[in-house]
């Protein structure tokens, strides 16, 4: 993870000098914004990446000599099956539909949206799932 770390603080270091230039000759707000808030994300994520290779075993992209096997094997946990996102994606889907067609409509997918954003963090909670 150092090099990933290391790849996304070049490019803010990069996105900052042209956003830097940008400005300076385009007096344009929009785009220089723009620049600067992909700087800023670039840097978050730089960060956390650098940070977290601390923490964690050296992978397999930060050995010279690793060969493509040896990053084979278990990822991480993932969620075998959940409802919530379809919840959370319907209650966003109705609430920008609430922009074009009427702002009722954002209210009334409000408790759809709240319903699956709570049931996805308390997933692990309760169910059949609540030993993992």
């Amino acid at each position: 993870m150092k090099i990933q770390g290391k790849m996304f603080l070049g490019l803010a270091v990069f996105l900052l000098a042209t956003a830097i230039v940008y400005g300076a000759w385009s007096k344009e707000p929009v785009g220089t914004t723009g620049l600067f808030l992909a700087f800023g994300l670039a840097v978050m994520i730089g960060y956390y990446l650098a940070f977290t290779a601390r923490r964690v075993d050296v992978g397999a992209q930060d050995n010279k000599e690793a060969e493509v096997a040896d990053d084979a094997g278990e990822v991480g946990f993932f969620s075998p099956h959940s409802w919530q996102p379809l919840a959370l994606g319907l209650g966003a889907a109705f609430g920008f539909l609430g922009v074009a067609f009427g702002w009722w409509l954002v209210f009334v997918s409000a408790p759809l949206l709240f319903v699956g954003l709570f049931g996805w963090v308390f997933e692990y909670y309760h169910g059949e799932n609540r030993t993992q």
